[in-house]
């Protein structure tokens, strides 16, 4: 028997039929003791051995004869009272050979006798071949039979049918759709166990994504720098101008270097969510601590950076991948402002705590503010690549917020470009300025 189902009502059944034999057992050998009150029957045929006594002491024969007549009709069988030594007390007939057969008288198919012994044993009451058969068991018993055989079938199917749901999946999930999920609503531990495939189904899945997506990345970015560095090579070989040749392998390795600083931070951020550090920490100390240094890059680009705003607002999370996020949105800013322009640095805590980046540059097209968020994408194909970047500060940005539950978004402010980056207030705590 491989099916688990048929197993399962295979032990249901089993375990009814054990439960429903124990109880007859009881029943039986409890009303058909010749001792003691034991089962309702048991205690019935004490009251009639009182009532056959009071009867007979009473009333004498006559009175014995009237009770034991109407047991008769009333039962369907015959009863007899006798004394402690077996005479019949209504027809003197000698009945001993009763005591033999009450000694044996646990029968589940056809009983003999069934036996009362008066407490002070002066008295006994027999009934004679009380029924044939399964005696112990009525027809209309017959419907429980069915209606626990159902329920057995219900539960069986309960408990197999989100099995068969895990299964189909994972034989899914193992022939490489990625997408294969169980979505059970169940609370128990088999909802559990659908839930937690599904988490790991997740997992896997980003894993698989980030992975693919960071060879895709690197095979499309690493071939232009490579292929300068080969020229480099050459020229260092050919010794024409071989300082420029060192400078040019230099710088190439420089970025080569920071291009895979970045495609390593997008990929752990994607790929390892549980790595977070959340911890309280606070957005305006956080940009306070990166003004200097934002300062010194704005000055070399004749730009400047201005802290506008700044609520003391405090949000738990990962402060190495907020500080990113923040410091990528402002640099980008910095890259894209003209000469003589400010980048405006604003924090606004509302129904939700927002950091706001703007610069004065040119803005973004309507149809690509959707998509510089994406890794790699860039407006202007040389724009990055002439400003020092590879296309994925804003892309770490993205996830690192979304790592937080949050958002960040666009627009075109007219002039220049606002970058807004929303944690969710349920995150953040304001504090007392």
């Amino acid at each position: 028997m491989r099916s688990l189902f048929a197993k399962i009502l295979v032990w249901f059944m089993a375990a009814m039929v054990i439960t429903v034999a124990g109880f007859v057992f009881t029943m039986v050998h409890s009303f058909t003791a010749s001792r003691g009150g034991g089962h309702i029957v048991g205690r019935l045929l004490s009251s009639q051995l009182e009532e056959a006594v009071h009867s007979y002491q009473t009333g004498g024969r006559e009175r014995l004869a009237s009770f034991l007549k109407r047991f008769e009709n009333t039962f369907q069988s015959q009863a007899v009272l006798t004394d402690s030594k077996g005479r019949d007390l209504l027809t003197g007939a000698d009945r001993s050979q009763l005591f033999a057969e009450a000694e044996h008288t646990f029968r589940f198919v056809r009983p003999s006798v069934l036996a009362r012994e008066s407490p002070h044993g002066q008295y006994w009451f027999f009934v004679l071949e009380p029924r044939t058969g399964f005696w112990y068991v009525l027809p209309e018993y017959l419907w429980v039979v069915g209606v626990v055989a159902v329920l057995g079938l219900a539960l069986a199917y309960y408990l197999i049918k989100p099995l068969r749901q895990l299964e189909k999946a994972v034989e899914r999930f193992g022939r490489g759709d990625l997408a294969a999920r169980v979505g059970s609503g169940r609370r128990d531990e088999l909802g559990s166990l659908a839930r937690t495939f599904d988490k790991m189904a997740d997992r896997i899945q980003t894993l698989l994504a980030a992975e693919r997506r960071l060879l895709l990345d690197i095979s499309h970015e690493l071939r232009s720098p490579l292929a300068r560095l080969s020229v480099a090579v050459e020229l260092a070989r050919s010794g024409d101008n071989r300082d420029g040749a060192l400078n040019r392998i230099e710088k190439e390795a420089d970025r080569l270097n920071a291009l895979v600083g970045e495609l390593l931070q997008v990929t752990r951020a994607e790929g390892d969510p549980a790595s977070l550090r959340m911890e309280p920490l606070r957005i305006d100390e956080l940009i306070r601590d990166l003004l200097d240094d934002w300062q010194l890059e704005a000055n070399a680009r004749g730009c400047r950076v201005e802290l506008k705003t700044t609520l003391p607002v405090k949000v738990r999370g990962d402060a190495e991948l907020l500080r990113r996020a923040i410091e990528n949105v402002v640099r980008n800013a910095i890259r894209h402002a003209p000469p003589d322009t400010a980048v405006e640095i604003a924090i606004e805590n509302g129904s939700d705590v927002r950091v706001l980046v703007r610069d004065y540059g040119p803005g973004v097209a309507e149809e690509h503010l959707s998509r510089i968020f994406d890794p790699f994408y860039r407006v202007d194909t040389d724009r990055n690549r002439a400003n020092g970047g590879a296309g994925l500060g804003l892309a770490i940005a993205r996830r690192a917020v979304e790592l937080h539950n949050g958002k960040i978004q666009a627009r075109n402010a007219k002039p220049g470009l606002l970058v807004e980056i929303r944690l969710p207030v349920t995150a953040a705590v304001a504090v007392p300025a």
